[in-house]
């Protein structure tokens, strides 16, 4: 269900990337006010893709899956919770994506919350309508909780600091584990991006600045915290010698690490405003140190 929830991210993400192709930078400069055609934009556009992207999940994901009667599963224990952050941090960026589009647009503040942040809540969590629909899976409430908490954690640092002071982020690094189970977690590098959770991290990326803004401390600079997870060849983690012949141990994964918040590098330019609002989704590899129960304490020099 990751792979599906991921590739609906995939597809606001082009919304923002749209935005990015005309070279008069103005035409990336916020509205300061209400701008009909620009709104009007932002809605077709966003129609267009949640359109397509449900059309496309019905023919290449549901499409070869008996439907059933709408009922609920608890996937709560699967993938070591990496699914759920996964869910939150793409309700979050969609949501941000979706609120800044509105303020590209000139709608006020209490619009961008209610009509843009939301956005990834609402169509996340109709995608999990329909799993509820299909017999292979079935509507995750944990799944739900985790939307609604991307959502949140966005609509609160608005109200709260009128800024994002917090921002999920997520990076990657290739694993072993896929050659044994290439099915599950991807054949190729694109696939295993989205599958495969072994070499998935997410992060919560804090700018220092902005909790102590008489400082000197640089406003770019943040401190990220973030969460993996290793040992995984299936939904619940089970050790199947003859797909894995190597015996490995589930466990958890904990980093802190240095990061950029792209978005407060100082330019004029709304162009490369734009662009570093779209790349602010990923952390960038840097010095880090990782913690594991079984493993104790590791230093990266750079982690992906």
């Amino acid at each position: 269900m990751s792979f599906k929830r991921q590739c609906v991210f995939l597809f606001f993400f082009v919304f923002q990337s749209i935005l990015a192709q005309n070279s008069f930078d103005n035409f990336f400069k916020p509205s300061d006010s209400l701008n009909k055609k620009r709104q009007n934009s932002v809605f077709i556009t966003e129609a267009v893709l949640a359109s397509g992207a449900f059309i496309g999940l019905n023919q290449l994901w549901y499409a070869d899956y008996p439907r059933s009667n709408f009922h609920l599963i608890n996937d709560n224990s699967q993938w070591m919770q990496m699914d759920k952050v996964g869910h939150l941090y793409s309700s979050y960026h969609i949501g941000r994506l979706g609120a800044e589009a509105l303020n590209w647009g000139g709608a006020n503040q209490n619009k961008q919350l209610i009509y843009g942040s939301s956005l990834g809540f609402v169509f996340l969590t109709a995608v999990e309508v329909l799993d509820g629909f299909s017999e292979e899976w079935g509507a995750s409430m944990g799944d739900v909780a985790a939307n609604a908490s991307g959502t949140a954690l966005f609509v609160s640092q608005e109200l709260i600091w009128k800024e994002q002071r917090i921002i999920p982020k997520f990076s990657f690094h290739t694993t072993q584990y896929p050659n044994y189970r290439p099915d599950l977690l991807g054949s190729s590098i694109q696939e295993q991006m989205l599958k495969d959770y072994n070499g998935q991290t997410y992060w919560f990326s804090v700018n220092l600045h902005s909790f102590a803004k008489k400082s000197k401390i640089p406003k770019w600079l943040n401190v990220a915290l973030g969460y993996g997870a290793e040992g995984m060849i299936g939904e619940n983690g089970e050790q199947n010698a003859l797909i894995f012949p190597i015996k490995k141990e589930k466990y958890r994964q904990f980093y802190l690490s240095l990061d950029l918040n792209l978005t407060k590098i100082n330019t004029k330019s709304h162009f490369l405003k734009t662009i570093f609002s779209v790349l602010n989704a990923v952390k960038i590899p840097a010095p880090t140190l990782e913690y594991s129960p079984q493993r104790g304490f590791k230093f990266y020099a750079l982690y992906f």
